[in-house]
């Protein structure tokens, strides 16, 4: 019999010290609530989780940021809610100005609101805010991250809503056409931009140069923008409506008191020396740089033109918001017309991308959803079968303990033997 190494005692405390680790993890487990509580629990399960972890609270926050976008959006759209309104008392009035029931005393009354009501219009454009960012002036144009990696995003460009670009101030529309580049290779942005005094030049709503203009051509990142070879319409203080992603173009230029007060807003055509509106004779053309209308004369520069534009074929629209006589008050109401489809359209397109960013929202939870139960199949613990395992390594520790008892009082028989 030996006594020296009593190997049942050993192998009894091997299995025990086993068995109570065992028992420890399995306690761990259903205490947290986690299968893989350290990289040694299962380092695969573990590298898989945190990255499944990391898309969960990515997608997430994406959808919070979705939800963000849906709440600046319907801020811009609550604002241009309000300019349609204003469209709509505008269009009244005019309608009203054009009855001849009216003398020039009501109709200076009616002016006097169309003026409140235009820089009402102007307010709203500059003053509409969300986060401190202006929304209705042109300036906005930003990014939605609404997906949980780099590059999953989308665009959004809010266009200029004040009198200007609505066309209810006076100013010339000279030229309208698609760009020299198409939407896929378009290198200035939609937008409304500005000539600078020096003409050479078209700045943003921030004063940053984007494009310069040299002969009559505008010149964006190296490529040619706008070609108006022999139309020199591109005067100080002219606006250049980029539209279409890109590819198209409508340039509106300033007139002054006389050409609005001589011409009421509309279309207008040169045919040969005539003056022509609505398929009316309006004016006569002298010269190809001036036009008399009801013996006023009108020049070029009234008309905020520069050079010989006044040629047979040449067309320009007249924009505006002036009831100051019958005349003016109707061609107002096509004025105004084309301003309440400029704000529907604009909402049109607010509307179309809050609609898609709220199936983006449900896209997104759902997607977090299905991905939080792949994430828990991998790191929760199955707490029936943990339960099991916990109770076999308990009762085997225990065991082994009463085993140990045992081996360790075998070697006690060689006392018999002294005797």
């Amino acid at each position: 019999m030996i006594i020296n190494h009593n190997m049942n005692a050993m192998n009894a405390h091997r299995n025990m010290s086993m068995n109570t680790v065992s028992a420890g993890k399995s306690m761990e487990k259903l205490s947290s609530g986690l299968r893989i509580n350290r990289a040694g629990d299962d380092a695969a399960g573990l590298a898989i989780s945190e990255k499944m972890r990391g898309q969960i609270r990515g997608l997430d926050q994406a959808s919070r940021n979705s939800q963000d976008a849906i709440s600046m959006i319907q801020t811009a759209e609550g604002g241009l809610n309000e300019t349609h309104s204003i469209l709509q008392r505008m269009r009244e009035l005019s309608v009203q100005s054009a009855n001849d029931t009216n003398v020039n005393v009501d109709r200076g009354a009616i002016q006097d609101e169309m003026n409140q009501l235009t820089s009402e219009i102007d307010r709203i454009a500059n003053n509409t805010e969300f986060n401190t960012q202006k929304l209705l002036d042109g300036s906005f144009s930003g990014k939605f991250q609404i997906g949980a990696n780099s590059g999953q995003d989308m665009d959004l460009k809010v266009g200029k809503m004040d009198s200007s670009s609505l066309g209810l101030t006076s100013t010339i529309s000279t030229a309208q056409g698609t760009t020299a580049n198409n939407a896929d290779n378009a290198v200035l942005a939609d937008g409304v931009y500005t000539v600078n005094e020096a003409k050479d030049a078209l700045v943003d709503t921030k004063g940053n140069t984007v494009a310069t203009i040299a002969t009559s051509k505008v010149t964006a990142g190296g490529k040619e923008v706008i070609d108006l070879t022999n139309k020199e319409v591109l005067a100080a203080g002219a606006q250049v409506t980029i539209s279409g992603n890109g590819a198209k173009y409508d340039i509106k230029n300033k007139v002054d008191v006389a050409a609005t007060s001589a011409l009421a807003a509309g279309n207008y055509e040169v045919k040969g020396t005539n003056l022509i509106k609505d398929g009316k004779f309006v004016g006569t053309v002298v010269d190809k740089t001036s036009v008399t209308v009801d013996g006023k004369t009108l020049t070029a520069a009234n008309l905020g033109l520069t050079g010989d534009l006044l040629t047979d074929k040449f067309e320009f629209t007249i924009n505006g918001s002036d009831v100051a006589t019958r005349k003016n008050a109707e061609g107002s109401i096509t004025t105004i017309n084309t301003a309440i489809e400029t704000v529907s359209k604009e909402r049109s397109k607010l509307g179309a991308v809050q609609n898609r960013l709220e199936h983006t929202i449900a896209n997104l939870n759902t997607s977090a959803e299905n991905l939080q139960a792949s994430e828990s199949r991998v790191r929760d613990v199955d707490m029936a079968k943990e339960m099991m395992a916990f109770s076999k390594n308990n009762i085997l520790a225990q065991a082994a303990q009463a085993m140990l008892a045992q081996a360790n009082s075998q070697p006690q028989g060689v006392l018999q033997l002294l005797r």
